[in-house]
């Protein structure tokens, strides 16, 4: 049975635009199915022929690599909380891809990009998040292996498994670990589980992008041949 897929969704995974974007383009008319204007809600399928007018603006995509300061939320701010995009202030709208808590700090992704979402957030493709984590004691041999191996995070009901990590020791105290999957606080459910608590977590790469430099609540554009292996790397 061939799958079906909301038009904007199908546009978006094709490249052309974000879904809004898509939205958008739907809305001016300048996309047809199968000869026959498209309309918001259209579903299609790979068989269907999908035509995108040629007088469309092309989207000017744009990467940021962004260090995002303890406090802030990510997005689904609450009272007087801030938001990522109520701070950065770009020439165009940029959201977060991911997200990192309130307490946590360091670089995520801004872009208007919608397609890099998946590609980037999906654990079934295996793309590195790295981090460096300190804790409140002293770790064990014991310990670095269960973080390496992974750690149900679940309950007696629903077990929850995370998936297999690469470690580095750093400190008595400190170390790094890259992961390919980001489930909700993930880091710090799973070193609470093997009886530690985090005291600082920051985000230092995602893919080839390295935080580096970039100071709290700045960013830099990703460009040039930065640019280049990070889209190859997530298959764009």
């Amino acid at each position: 049975m061939e799958k079906v897929i909301r038009i904007n969704k199908y546009l978006a995974d094709k490249g052309y635009e974000t879904r809004r974007g898509a939205d958008e383009i739907i809305t001016k008319g300048l996309v047809t199915i199968n000869g026959k204007r498209a309309v918001l809600g259209d579903k299609v399928t790979e068989t269907d022929v999908v035509v995108v007018s040629q007088k469309r603006k092309p989207t000017q995509y744009v990467y940021l690599a962004y260090n995002k300061p303890k406090g802030l939320v990510t997005t689904n701010a609450q009272g007087e909380e801030k938001e990522i995009v109520d701070t950065v202030h770009y020439r165009t709208r940029v959201f977060p891809i991911g997200r990192l808590d309130k307490d946590s700090y360091g670089l995520i992704i801004l872009t208007n990009d919608g397609r890099i979402t998946d590609r980037l957030l999906n654990p079934d493709k295996n793309h590195e998040k790295e981090y460096v984590v300190e804790v409140n004691k002293k770790y064990t041999p014991s310990f670095l292996k269960h973080m390496t191996e992974g750690v149900d995070i679940g309950n007696n009901k629903e077990p929850n498994m995370t998936k297999p990590t690469k470690m580095k020791r750093l400190k008595d105290t400190t170390f790094s670990i890259t992961m390919t999957e980001g489930k909700n606080r993930q880091i710090r459910r799973m070193t609470e589980k093997l009886g530690y608590t985090v005291t600082d977590l920051k985000r230092v790469r995602v893919q080839n992008i390295l935080l580096g430099s970039i100071k709290p609540g700045a960013y830099k554009e990703i460009v040039e041949d930065e640019r280049e292996a990070f889209l190859s790397s997530i298959g764009l």
